[in-house]
């Protein structure tokens, strides 16, 4: 089968990312985390755990050990192209990560705060290469799916905060830091953040549901202000029984509160539902052939 030189460039740019992706991480745990003996879960969390009980093992090298096995375990359950992916980038990251800590062997900061604010936010960028580029650094999301298979009254979202909640009270009671458990969650709260804007971007939209009784002439003042389509659907309300018109658009942040003040100015009985859209793709946004990576 013949590979298009599209596909090898496109493996070749994950590949990229990949490794920035690990050197953001591993910069997390080597100039922030470690050395400030903040354990914040995951398989990253345990080895700098066992690090501080034993500073001769490296970081990356105990973190690759952990995951070797727990990927040998998971190629049943999820094939060897997504394994050897995983192990391509645990290794990575442990190489990197001991780099850097050898490179740096002094935090940049010695303030338990900043160095969660910092190593939260770099975290965040390598997660969110990783999943963005279809890459997987192991660790405890994959147990997590390991241990949801077996056990089916748990969800993986459950089983990996299970785990990564252990590791932080384990380490917190044995480095005798109670405040662990503090700058763990900083590190976690801007960790998923700083992710959560690498794959949905910085540019949120709002999808608005608007409840009228003035639907053609709603839908005309919108059109006439805004550049953004409207969809009128036909709904009716169960409580009074009486039609409605139901009108649906996306407006970009900054656009929201010019909205409220066109439907005010049409009908200031109408009801407006205002929900975070996550992505939005069409006329007006990002495109809908537009790679996703």
């Amino acid at each position: 089968m013949q590979i298009s030189k599209k596909a090898v460039l496109d493996e070749l740019k994950g590949y990229l990312f990949m490794l920035l992706g690990c050197i953001a991480y591993g910069s997390s745990t080597s100039l922030f985390l470690a050395d400030n003996e903040i354990i914040a879960g995951g398989v990253t969390g345990l080895a700098v755990l066992i690090n501080y009980l034993n500073p001769n093992i490296l970081i990356g090298m105990i973190s690759i050990a952990i995951n070797v096995p727990i990927l040998i375990f998971g190629v049943k359950f999820q094939g060897w192209k997504f394994v050897i992916r995983c192990l391509i980038t645990v290794a990575t990251l442990g190489v990197v990560t001991d780099l850097l800590g050898i490179l740096f062997p002094d935090p940049l900061t010695t303030d338990g705060v900043l160095a969660s604010l910092y190593g939260g936010i770099c975290q965040g960028i390598g997660i969110g290469l990783f999943v963005r580029y279809e890459f997987s650094s192991g660790g405890t999301e994959l147990l997590g799916r390991l241990i949801a298979r077996f056990i089916k009254a748990l969800n993986i979202p459950v089983c990996v905060g299970i785990l990564d909640g252990i590791i932080v009270v384990v380490g917190s009671i044995v480095t005798q830091n109670p405040s662990n458990m503090l700058h763990a969650l900083i590190v976690v709260f801007l960790s998923t953040k700083v992710s959560e804007m690498i794959l949905v971007g910085f540019e949120k939209s709002k999808l608005c549901i608007i409840i009228t009784d003035k639907g053609e002439e709603l839908s005309e003042a919108l059109l006439k202000n805004s550049p953004r389509g409207v969809t009128m659907l036909d709904g009716q309300g169960m409580y009074t029984h009486k039609d409605h018109n139901v009108l649906l658009t996306c407006v970009k942040n900054q656009q929201l509160t010019q909205l409220k003040q066109i439907v005010k100015s049409v009908d200031e009985h109408a009801f407006i539902i205002i929900n975070e859209s996550a992505e939005v793709r069409g006329q007006g946004f990002q495109s809908l052939n537009q790679d996703e990576k």
